[in-house]
């Protein structure tokens, strides 16, 4: 319970690891090392609140801003690590200087994925044709962005204001809920995505299908089923071309296509690396003394035998809660459903576990009508499931999925019953 622990990355899956270091009675120095400035704020925010502007500073943080102090845990803000050396057990910082540590846990999260072709000078034919998103364009500065923390969303509100219309690449859950922000910033919204609906990765089609027509119901059009060829940029704007070529122009675009785990302090110091810093059931790395968690790694699943990432807000905090414990020698705390959530044109989205194609869909509620639950089924087992403006079904649900039981789908689209019976009644327990 003493010594020092040093945390790379203070997002949720570190700032965690910190808080609950403390919670268990550790009594060594904590050091926090985040990259951005200020305090660790709630990240899910920055397709929605921050980015619209309408929220207070302090209601955007993981804690108080005297937490840190109070708890003894030194929090560095604006610190770039430019290297770890296992070896001496050192993180390097770079201003040259060297903090040792006697147990290193690595949370340095994700990055934007870019798109794999570059922008060009707009070609004066291009603009015409196909669908212009209409709104004044600003004159000056770079015009495709990608949106991950505080500061992202600071230039891409003012890039809205300025320019009135934006072009999203991306159907996933930040270039849905960055349409619907925009959208309610005033600006002319169009989505692309190479999928056949939005939300694929995670929700069966039929919610993409209900997210398709609520943004088209709100004035944002969604195309699908696109596959982008070229881009193509100037002082004023922005072009996609497609591989029909349409082409659709706007004052700016955002690139939300997806993450990439942030291995590289991990690799250059020879870690196991592979979709993800690779650690064990317990979040140790393949260096000793140095643990990973959050959206940078890819953890050993017991069950299954294989290495698995996510990639939501809750799987990260958990994750820091549980690599903390490890640290600690503490008995793990046993595995949580991942799930998350999305906020469209006040409309909340949750989904948990894991929907694959051939799963049974068992469908309590309208769909179409924005009031309903979807239930996803393996070999009778609940493995996944989606709800839309249902939260104490969507609990009840996620409960199932954690206890992997088996449902009578009967009963689980008998609304009359209440959720958690689909179990008893089928005979289960």
């Amino acid at each position: 319970m003493s010594g020092r622990i040093v945390i790379v990355g203070a997002g949720i899956a570190g700032a965690t690891a910190a808080r609950t270091l403390r919670t268990e009675g550790y009594t060594g120095e904590i050091v926090l090392l985040g990259a951005e400035p200020g305090h660790p704020y709630r990240r899910p925010m920055v397709s929605k609140e921050l980015l619209a502007g309408t929220v207070e500073d302090r209601r955007t943080l993981v804690q108080p801003a005297d937490f840190w102090h109070t708890h003894q845990i030194d929090l560095r803000p604006g610190t770039t690590v430019e290297s770890i050396d296992p070896g001496p057990a050192l993180v390097w910082l770079a201003d040259g200087t060297a903090i040792g540590y006697d147990t290193l846990l690595l949370a340095t999260g994700a990055r934007p994925r870019a798109l794999s072709m570059a922008a060009t000078p707009v070609r004066p034919d291009l603009g015409r044709r196909g669908a212009e998103i209409g709104g004044r364009r600003p004159s000056t500065g770079e015009r495709i962005h990608t949106l991950r923390g505080r500061a992202d969303a600071e230039v891409l509100r003012e890039v809205i204001a300025q320019g009135g219309s934006l072009l999203i690449i991306g159907a996933g859950l930040i270039g849905c809920e960055v349409a619907a922000t925009a959208r309610g910033l005033g600006a002319e919204v169009t989505v692309l995505d190479a999928a056949a609906v939005p939300l694929e990765r995670v929700a069966p089609a039929a919610i993409g299908d209900y997210l398709r027509k609520l943004h088209a119901d709100n004035g944002v059009a969604i195309h699908t089923d696109v596959r982008l060829t070229h881009l193509a940029q100037d002082g004023a704007a922005v072009v996609a071309v497609a591989d029909d070529d349409s082409t659709w122009t706007a004052a700016a675009m955002l690139v939300a296509i997806g993450s990439v785990p942030d291995t590289r302090l991990a690799e250059a110091a020879g870690l196991a690396v592979g979709d993800g810093i690779r650690v064990d059931e317990h979040y140790r790395t393949s260096a000793p003394g140095v643990y990973a968690a959050g959206d940078a790694v890819t953890r050993f699943d017991p069950v299954s035998g294989g290495y698995r990432r996510e990639e939501h807000w809750n799987s990260a905090q958990s994750q820091g809660a549980a690599a903390a414990r490890s640290m600690l020698g503490l008995p793990a705390a046993a595995a949580q459903v991942p799930w998350g959530w999305s906020m469209q044109y006040g409309r909340n989205v949750q989904f948990a576990g894991v929907i694959r194609a051939g799963d049974e869909l068992v469908v309590r509620g309208r769909v179409e009508a924005g009031d309903a639950t979807v239930l996803a089924l393996r070999a009778g087992r609940a493995t996944g499931a989606v709800a839309i403006a249902r939260p104490a079904e969507f609990r009840a649900a996620k409960e199932l999925i954690g206890r992997g039981a088996v449902l009578d789908p009967g009963v689980c689209m008998d609304e009359s019953r209440p959720l958690a019976e689909a179990v008893e009644l089928s005979g289960q327990s």
